[in-house]
């Protein structure tokens, strides 16, 4: 009589061939779903880019990317909103934007429901989701302030302080700011409008270069001393370990919305005393950032670009001359 079905022998092989299909499939099917998540990411920075050329158009610049940390004289409550607050209504979300009181502060209990809120085009989808604290909402995006060290100037930052001296920002946007297109003198296509910035775990514990602030005790004037001393800290050492808090929340102005061009994307991110920042670009994609450029478009950055590239990108008139191929 004929024996039918398997033996051992040729399950086993069948089970192999599978497992090696799988093993074989499997980073193709997760390279394809990366891909995804990336281009979804530039979706996200394109709308943003839409939203601040009808801004521009209504209003006649830019809005700012971060306001004062509290009122001054000059400068009312409404002045301390960042610049995810000035485009909501421009890009499909005025529903979120009419919960907004601007008479008040950004933290004042009137404000308490909008800031928790989560706006699905401020997340990339590739930024692994973490515990925000309670009453806050999260933003991947920001604005991009400059090819130097980010600062404030003091308790009101209305220039006052231990950084009065420092350069002012040569970005597009920055505190209380309102560029115009005619500003960007560098050209549009060569000036970066927003970058990526991937959220902290919040943790506050030694975590990834790419998402936490370390904390120098050295007061660097320039981005390269800023860069020395942000790369020579040892982030075991206590006093120096991370600040995990970057990402939270949008709607307050505060450095949580701006990102710097000091250092290339997926550099190592530093605070310095008295309120000196070297934030860097960063992201989960491979080898990279997506950078929205001020005419709309929205390029991948290599984590290998020129540092003088990068910051060239980064200034709205420094007169730099950059190739297409340069980045």
């Amino acid at each position: 009589m004929r024996r039918r079905g398997f033996t051992l022998i040729e399950l086993l092989v069948v089970i192999a061939i599978i497992a090696v299909l799988i093993a074989l499939l499997l980073p193709a099917v997760q390279a394809a779903r990366g891909a995804a998540r990336r281009m979804q990411c530039v979706n996200n920075l394109k709308q943003f880019g839409i939203a601040l050329h009808n801004y521009h158009d209504v209003q006649g610049c830019f809005p700012h990317s971060r306001g004062l940390s509290t009122p001054a004289p000059n400068f009312p409550a409404t002045a301390t909103f960042s610049g995810f607050a000035r485009l909501l209504a421009y890009m499909e979300q005025t529903q979120v934007f009419n919960t907004i009181n601007f008479d008040l502060l950004p933290n004042a209990p009137d404000n308490t429901t909008t800031q928790a809120t989560a706006v699905a085009v401020f997340s990339c989808p590739s930024d692994p989701q973490v515990q925000i604290p309670a009453g806050e909402a999260p933003v991947n995006y920001r604005f991009s302030e400059g090819s130097g060290i980010l600062f404030t100037y003091g308790p009101s930052d209305a220039g006052s302080g231990a950084n009065a001296t420092m350069p002012p920002p040569d970005g597009v946007f920055f505190s209380v700011s309102r560029t115009t297109l005619a500003e960007i003198r560098d050209g549009s296509s060569n000036t970066s409008a927003m970058s990526e910035r991937l959220k902290g775990d919040f943790s506050n514990a030694i975590s990834t270069p790419a998402t936490d602030l370390f904390l120098p005790r050295t007061f660097p004037a320039t981005p390269d001393a800023a860069v020395a001393d942000c790369l020579a800290t040892d982030v075991r050492t206590l006093g120096t370990q991370g600040v995990s808090t970057q990402g939270s929340p949008w709607l307050a102005g505060s450095t949580s919305c701006v990102v710097g061009h000091g250092d290339t994307p997926n550099g190592r991110s530093c605070m310095f005393p008295p309120g000196r920042i070297l934030n860097v670009a960063s992201s989960t994609h491979a080898g990279g950032v997506n950078v929205l450029l001020c005419d709309g478009s929205v390029r991948f950055i290599k984590n290998a670009i020129s540092r003088d590239v990068w910051r060239a990108l980064g200034t709205r008139a420094g007169g730099e001359i950059i190739s297409s191929d340069a980045y």
